[in-house]
């Protein structure tokens, strides 16, 4: 059984270089594959990237991905921010003029706001483009590991639905066999209903009626029901063994057999199928919650 799960959580680590970084990757039920990403600022050029990886690996499910980045302070530079310190010359030759005071020396100058800047070692594209293809690959891990919790996940699932299907098997069986439908009990019912219509009608027609009250009986009979059903189970025991996204698939046969039960509940002349159909339903209505939750 290769069913997957749409709910799954993964997370990968990794340092590259100054810079140390997490992805966290979630995922829940959806009808179709929705992608939220959240990228620090300066790495949205990721975007593309993260969401094509993402769409290789999901068919479907809201999910939510998430990259932290850290970067340690990497070496320092010390520069002279030349049009500052012309400026700061130019004030200072000026207030000699005014003030007719000593020239300012270099170190004041020097040591004037925005003269001399300490900053941070630029990063050169190569470097960035390495970080990039670092971090995508993080990506893949994380990927892998939410798509081996989703398969975890599938498995029980799968066991769960085939449970359920062989529930709904031996029901359909039950229903089947009800001594009520079988010929001899259908017999006397239509030869019952005739007698009593003959009796309180008068000048009704005896075969008239009887055909009537064949018809009526051939209106009652759930066996097309019964055979789609288990056409419905045999289908979704083959969705079971499938290698691909059968999520949406698995919700339109459920819609079916939920159908064919509510037909059997409405069709029900005896108390023994019309249990068998509300159990029916009841066991349909969980196999329904569960395949929600398949890719």
């Amino acid at each position: 059984m290769t069913l997957k799960s749409m709910t799954g959580f993964a997370r990968a680590d990794g340092v590259h270089g100054e810079s140390s970084w997490h992805w966290e990757v979630r995922s829940v039920n959806g009808r179709s594959l929705e992608l939220r990403l959240r990228l620090p600022s300066g790495f949205e050029a990721l975007e593309i990237g993260a969401r094509g990886l993402c769409q290789e690996k999901l068919a479907r499910g809201n999910c939510s991905v998430t990259l932290s980045l850290k970067r340690e302070t990497g070496p320092l530079q010390i520069r002279l921010n030349e049009a500052a310190l012309a400026q700061a010359l130019a004030v200072a030759q000026q207030a000699v003029v005014v003030s007719r005071l000593k020239p300012a020396r270099l170190d004041t100058l020097l040591g004037m706001r925005g003269v001399v800047e300490t900053v941070e070692s630029e990063e050169d594209e190569a470097e960035r483009v390495k970080l990039a293809e670092v971090l995508l690959a993080g990506l893949v891990a994380a990927l892998d590991q939410l798509v081996a919790a989703r398969q975890a996940e599938g498995m029980r699932l799968a066991r769960v639905i085939a449970q359920q299907l062989d529930e709904i098997t031996g029901l359909v069986a039950r229903a089947a066999n009800a001594p009520a439908r079988a010929p001899q009990a259908i017999a006397a019912r239509l030869t019952d209903q005739v007698a009593r219509l003959s009796e309180t009608g008068a000048g009704l027609d005896p075969e008239r009626l009887h055909q009537e009250a064949v018809l009526l009986a051939g209106k009652a009979d759930i066996q097309e029901e019964l055979d789609r059903l288990s056409a419905h189970v045999a289908a979704a025991r083959d969705l079971l063994a499938s290698d691909q996204p059968v999520g949406r698939k698995f919700e339109f046969l459920a819609q079916e057999l939920n159908r064919e039960a509510n037909t059997i509940c409405s069709k029900a002349g005896d108390i023994e199928t019309s249990r068998a159909g509300l159990e029916l339903k009841s066991v349909i209505d969980r196999l329904r919650e569960q395949v929600q939750n398949i890719e």
